[in-house]
Formats: structure tokens, C-alpha cells, sequence
């Protein structure tokens, strides 16, 4: 299968499926990103960009898309859409990652919303939670017990973010943890991430 993760900043897609992602690429399917800004607002974007490319190494990605756009200043346009729906033709997935559209960034949001509407024909769609989502109640669930130190160290890859959460000294990797060990404690595993579907299609096979 191929799969499209779609995040805003360098790092949002690792925290919020990494760990599927990472399973996926494992199991032999295609890994595609795409990244809408290089994160200028949080950090040196030649530094984010490297980074970001490092990332996606340790998730198995075998192709990486920059979205061009400047972080902060994602628009809920018309534009947005079509560039979205530009990297699903292009990419051809059977599955589509993205924020979840209730969030306090409006990067997020605006990104969440746009492909709303340019997944319109597309199956699998689930939304992703970040540090910044609100009201997420995940009902779908993958179990990363065994890729959650590949998680961290594609988090780690990004050096210059480790320790901005804001919060204190608490660094994303104990942040991330935490929300493995959540997530994992409802799905009855271990560490999990949890998924909101806008679509989820359940094929089951009939057999010779």
C-alpha cells in the first residue's frame, strides 16, 4: 500500500503517527510526507529542513514533499486544496494522515480542513493528535510497542525542538511517552497511537 502523512511544521507528523508510520514502512509499504512549511517561526529553516530529512529516514519514507508555504501563515483557500489534492493524485494512497481539525495552531486547522475536501474520494482518512489538539476522543488504534523507540529517535532527529514544549523542562520525548503510555492503557497495549477516521474502511477477505 501507499501510505501519505500530511503535517505543517517539521516534526508534527512524527509525533502524531510516527510510530504507524514506522510500522508501515517495516511491513513493506510506501511511506510518502509531505510537509507544508519549514517551520521558520520556531527555528532556523535550513536546520528544520535537514532535520525534517534525517526524520524521515528513520520512518522509512521514500519520498519527502515541502509544501512552500510559511509557517504561520497556512490559508484555508482554494490554493491549499488543489495542492493537496495535487500530492494524492500524485502519491495514489490507500491511507491519508493528517491533524486533527480542532486544534490552537491554525496551521493545523487550516491544513485539517483543506484536506477535508481534497480527500473527498479518498477511503482511509484519520485525523492525528498533536500537542496542540483539543477534544480528541480517538476509536481507532495502532499498537507501537515495538516501534516506539524508532518514534523517539525520528523525534530526537529533530535536535532543535527537543525542549520547546513550553512546559516547563518537560522535553516533546517525555511528552510523547506519556501520550504513548495513555493511549497505549486505552487500546490495551502497551504504547499506541490513537486516530480519529474520517473514513475507515473495513475490507474483509472472502476467501477462495
Amino acid at each position: 500500500m501507499r501510505i501519505l502523512a500530511l503535517g505543517c511544521h517539521p516534526d508534527d507528523i512524527e509525533f502524531g503517527c510516527g510510530g504507524t508510520l514506522i510500522k508501515y514502512a517495516k511491513a513493506g509499504h510506501e511511506v510518502c510526507l509531505m510537509v507544508m512549511t519549514e517551520g521558520r517561526a520556531g527555528g532556523d529553516s535550513e536546520i528544520r529542513r535537514t532535520e525534517q530529512e534525517a526524520s524521515a529516514e528513520i520512518l522509512g519514507c521514500k519520498r519527502l514533499f515541502w509544501g512552500g508555504y510559511r509557517d504561520t501563515e497556512l490559508p484555508l483557500n482554494r490554493e491549499l486544496i488543489q495542492k493537496v489534492e495535487g500530492i494524492i493524485a500524485e502519491v495514489g494512497p490507500d491511507f491519508i494522515f493528517v491533524h486533527y481539525f480542532d486544534d490552537t495552531h491554525q496551521d493545523h486547522r487550516n491544513l485539517a480542513n483543506s484536506t477535508i475536501t481534497a480527500t473527498r474520494y479518498t477511503r482511509n482518512v484519520l485525523f492525528y493528535e498533536g500537542p496542540t489538539t483539543n477534544n480528541f476522543t480517538p476509536t481507532a488504534f495502532v499498537d507501537i510497542t515495538e516501534e516506539e523507540a524508532d518514534k523517539i529517535a525520528a523525534l530526537e532527529a529533530h535536535a532543535s525542538q527537543v525542549g520547546k514544549t513550553n512546559i516547563g523542562d518537560l522535553s516533546i520525548v517525555e511528552v510523547v511517552h506519556a501520550a504513548a503510555l495513555f493511549r497505549g492503557t486505552q487500546a490495551r497495549v502497551k504504547s499506541a497511537e490513537g486516530f480519529m477516521p474520517l473514513r475507515l474502511f473495513i475490507n474483509i477477505d472472502q476467501g477462495e
